[in-house]
């Protein structure tokens, strides 16, 4: 369910840049300008001069999730034990909109935008987990002595997730020095599923590639067919006679004593010795083992809907005094309860049945953050964020310490992400002013938790860029952020269920995102 989370900054379910100021300067928690609307918003009784402040934003991200993973058996498929699995996201347009009235004590503003999700990832190969089940397929028919040693598939799976946020508070000044602020934003959620494992085939028997679920389904017809052949003979009484004794009484001839032969895959003289009762309990038992592998193989597919809605609390303070800012901001927990609303879905798995509800809650944010203003021209800041995902209710997941019991994924999870934010801001002049800044993420999950449907990595961002003012009342922000991060391994004992030794995952992502804002005062 956690298929698509957030592509840009922020906690396993938060987007955190929604202005394209903290792209170019991360640590914007004791802002005082527009942006402050998102990330400080008890900051802004200290804009610069009563009015109306409007910051319109658009920001393009481009990521890619990579699962290298390694699994003998892959080399039924092309020949390797290790393959590489690429999700793409792009996201052209993520708009935001903030917006503050100020009129001398009192603030009134609000922020619009994607506050988590905004892209779609689509892993046009499937993911390993899919293949993994497939890639047994030849080692299980060769088992069954039906030698095998090369499959193919066609699968993919493509995720959307959005949360729209609209956020609405009011900051009052209680002092020159302090202010305070509350509000609170509706989420609106709305994710998709779509995907398919299609036309898996492999070489049965050491011939040509046939699709396995077509081969399987006639093997199963045939063999049902010789069974109930076998009906009549045992209800006139020949059940313990052998099917030579009924070829030598001409019941059935030695042809299709041959075919039946033929059909049970041993000789006529090993068919021949078989009585009627047996061969027909080895016909059903083939047609069992042929219908549970056409089963096993045929097509599957997904298309999945989810929606639900949720609304947290939101409160600050903001302390400012002879150039140095600092501003605290609590976002409470969003409780919420995402509901499928499914088109089709052949997977067997019950998580994506129409009207099952899942519980998708948005942790709760605590954000500290601290800027000085060294002179007229340098602004140094750094910050803290801090998501309570482990106290956020996930979808249900088996329990790595207690087989056959089920934990909400957030168990998974030590505490919650951790942010560290540092960013420099400097004024060429009055037109021209040029920002940097880092972020480091550490994500507290554990190895549990990861998976190639889900899976968060620590990382490092930069961002840097500047802003044009154009008149006084005119801003232009320009952006570039780009985010590092480090590989995930872990042995995947999922794949070891399957009687093969475990496999092995590498979980790698890289993220590019570029901004242009326009800042009007009024």
């Amino acid at each position: 369910m956690g298929f698509s989370s957030s592509i840009f900054a922020g906690g396993l379910l938060t987007n955190t840049n929604q202005n394209v100021t903290f792209l170019r300067n991360l640590a914007r928690g004791a802002s005082t300008e527009i942006d402050a609307a998102y990330t400080n918003p008890a900051g802004l009784a200290f804009l610069n001069g009563n009015g109306l402040f409007i910051s319109l934003n658009n920001q393009s991200a481009f990521q890619t999730r990579t699962i290298t993973a390694e699994f003998p058996p892959f080399a039924g498929m092309g020949g390797k034990p290790v393959k590489e699995f690429e999700g793409k996201a792009t996201a052209w347009i993520i708009p935001n909109l903030q917006a503050a009235y100020k009129f001398n004590k009192w603030v009134l503003s609000a922020n619009i935008g994607v506050v988590g999700g905004g892209g779609t990832l689509d892993f046009a190969k499937g993911l390993p987990s899919f293949e993994a089940a497939v890639s047994a397929l030849p080692l299980m028919l060769t088992q069954a002595g039906i030698p095998t040693n090369q499959y193919t598939l066609d699968s993919r799976l493509k995720g959307t997730s959005i949360i729209y946020g609209i956020q609405l508070g009011v900051t009052y000044k209680i002092n020159p020095f302090l202010s305070a602020y509350l509000g609170g934003r509706a989420n609106i959620v709305s994710n998709s599923y779509e995907g398919y494992i299609r036309n898996i085939q492999a070489n049965v028997g050491g011939g040509n590639m046939v699709n396995v679920n077509t081969y399987f389904t006639a093997a199963a017809a045939q063999a049902t067919g010789a069974a109930n052949s076998l009906q009549p003979i045992i209800n006139g009484g020949y059940g313990n006679f052998s099917l030579d004794d009924m070829v030598f009484v001409g019941i059935i001839s030695q042809a299709e004593l041959a075919q039946m032969a033929a059909g049970l895959g041993i000789s006529e003289t090993a068919a021949g010795a078989l009585t009627v009762s047996q061969a027909q309990g080895a016909f059903n038992q083939k047609a069992t083992m042929a219908t549970g592998v056409a089963n096993q193989t045929a097509d599957k597919e997904l298309n999945c809907g989810q929606s639900g809605f949720g609304v947290a609390p939101i409160i600050g303070l903001n302390f400012n005094f002879m150039g140095l800012n600092v501003g605290v901001k609590y976002e409470f927990k969003t409780a919420l309860e995402l509901k499928n609303k499914m088109t089709i879905n052949t997977t067997g798995l019950a998580d994506f049945d129409d009207g099952v509800i899942t519980p998708y809650d948005i942790p709760a944010l605590l954000s500290i953050g601290a800027q000085y203003n060294f002179f007229s021209k340098l602004v140094v800041s750094v910050g803290y964020h801090h998501f309570f995902d482990s106290d956020a209710r996930m979808a249900l997941v088996n329990d790595p310490n207690r087989p056959g019991e089920k934990i909400g994924k957030q168990k998974l999870i030590n505490g919650g992400v951790n942010e560290y934010l540092a960013g420099v801001e400097y004024r060429i002049n009055k037109m021209f002013l040029v920002s940097c800044g880092a972020q480091i993420t550490r994500q507290g999950v554990t190895d549990d938790y990861q998976s190639d449907m889900n899976f968060s990595i620590n990382s490092y961002s930069l961002g840097f860029g500047g802003a044009i003012s154009v008149t006084k009342k005119i801003r232009v922000n320009l952006a570039y952020f780009f985010t590092n991060y480090s590989n995930w391994t872990k042995k995947v004992t999922d794949y070891g269920k399957l009687g093969i030794a475990a496999g092995t995952d590498i979980f790698g992502r890289t993220n590019h995102t570029f901004g242009v804002g326009l800042d009007l005062r009024f």
